[in-house]
């Protein structure tokens, strides 16, 4: 497998393993953190989650729609070793169209079921992040940069 498609695999795996993450936004100069339930829509491309609007997570959102995701996930390898494996995804909130809406909401329903009353408040609030770039960690010494566009590219043989 060459390296582009082991990256493509790693970003595909962590989302497998891990269902929630920690998004960072920024608001008048603030960092805030805040944990998610993410969906990864589009492989690796799009991630989804929920949040209600009165809340300086959606307020910093709607003033600054850059935004970094954290997901972590704990890998178990044969020996039984535990290996914590870190992805941050670098993107920008883009709106869901009124056409894409159900299908969007289902995908995240679909991951996160116990969220069904939360999502269908009136105050809830669908994101979607187009994702930029990710970093990937396999190690302390372990660290890569990957554009979308590098991840999309068509590998040479």
């Amino acid at each position: 497998m060459d390296k582009v498609n082991a990256i493509k695999t790693y970003i595909e795996d962590i989302f497998k393993i891990s269902r929630f993450a920690v998004l960072a936004t920024e608001g008048e100069g603030q960092p805030h953190a805040s944990l998610i339930a993410v969906t990864p829509m589009k492989g690796y491309r799009k991630l989804i989650f929920a949040t209600y609007r009165n809340t300086r997570k959606y307020q910093n959102l709607t003033h600054n729609g850059k935004v970094a995701v954290l997901v972590e996930g704990i890998d178990i390898s044969s020996s039984g070793l535990k290996e914590s494996i870190v992805l941050t995804a670098f993107g920008q909130v883009e709106d869901i169209e009124t056409e894409e809406k159900n299908r969007v909401f289902e995908a995240h329903l679909e991951r996160h079921p116990g969220l069904l009353s939360f999502m269908q408040s009136e105050d809830c609030f669908l994101v979607r992040i187009k994702v930029d770039t990710y970093q990937v960690v396999r190690g302390i010494d372990d660290v890569e940069w990957w554009t979308i566009d590098d991840l999309d590219a068509p590998t040479i043989i």
